[in-house]
């Protein structure tokens, strides 16, 4: 459904340039699950905007389906968005209109695509549990109430493609539950690709894989050992609860180490790597004196 390779997005400006990804490699499958984690500035939301069209990317490949996103006209990105793709923000106000009611928002992206169905708009509420909110309007709505009208809206036109940056920043733990509970669902019965931006650890215990990214590069992954794993038998586990962590590696077969692995070693710029046969060994750089010792 996704693949990217080397993807490279640089912002520029008259006296400065950020390299916000710089050579980023990730694939996810048709029907797949899963999340992107990251600590601040470390090129998770810029991802997300590029596959949702809301960025353009500056070199590599990015590909979405049928869609190259490198080479997409404006006119084809239109119909992407309107299509393939739907979008959910943190920030409610950028999902809703306030002064149309839950059903109202709901149709209309249906309307400005042509696919006008009043029928499925309420349904839709209905499956994030609105049922009888439809024609209330925002302010008659809770914050979480508001996120799942949002989430309807992004699932108006059918999209196989779902987008969700931190989409339960804003609400407690029960609604954020409920959400993911939905997300789940759409995945499951309707075959909808979701990826999620968060960084709450424990919402992203809840997916099937993890991709952690550093410094605008895919780092580690972290999946679900058993993906049949009752979720609530794990006492809704975290990642290490519940998935395995693997180190990714690109086509040249470099890779990136956890930096908490080299810190407890004392590696700095340089390792000392050897392989017996059967594994690798990463350890810290024998010094000078060492060498000498060993070669006397």
């Amino acid at each position: 459904m996704i693949h990217c390779e080397g993807l490279v997005k640089i912002y520029k400006s008259d006296e400065i340039e950020v390299v916000a990804l710089q050579g980023l490699n990730i694939s996810v499958d048709q029907g797949e699950m899963m999340a992107i984690i990251g600590n601040s500035g470390s090129g998770k939301s810029t991802l997300l905007n590029i596959l949702g069209g809301l960025d353009r990317p500056s070199a590599g490949q990015v590909r979405v389906g049928e869609w190259n996103l490198l080479k997409i006209t404006d006119e084809e990105l239109v119909q992407y968005k309107r299509n393939t793709v739907g979008f959910i923000w943190q920030n409610n106000a950028r999902n809703l209109v306030p002064y149309l009611t839950a059903l109202e928002n709901v149709e209309m992206p249906m309307m400005l695509s042509g696919k006008y169905d009043r029928h499925y708009a309420a349904q839709l509420l209905e499956w994030v549990g609105l049922k009888d909110r439809l024609n209330n309007k925002l302010q008659q709505l809770s914050g979480g109430e508001q996120q799942r009208v949002a989430i309807a809206i992004a699932l108006a036109n059918r999209p196989s493609l779902l987008l969700a940056d931190e989409p339960t920043g804003s609400v407690d733990t029960k609604t954020s539950d409920m959400i993911m509970d939905i997300f789940r669902r759409f995945n499951t019965e309707m075959g909808v690709t979701i990826v999620l931006v968060t960084h709450d650890m424990a919402l992203a215990g809840k997916v099937d894989r993890v991709v952690a990214i550093r410094d605008g590069m895919t780092s580690t992954e972290f999946i679900k050992r058993n993906p049949n794993l009752d979720q609530a038998a794990a006492g809704g586990g975290t990642i290490h609860d519940v998935h395995e962590e693997y180190v990714v590696l690109d086509r040249a077969g470099r890779l990136q180490i956890p930096r908490a692995y080299l810190q407890a070693l004392g590696i700095e710029s340089k390792a000392s790597m050897e392989f017996d046969g059967e594994k690798i060994i990463i350890k810290t750089p024998k010094t000078l004196d060492e060498t000498a010792v060993k070669l006397h």
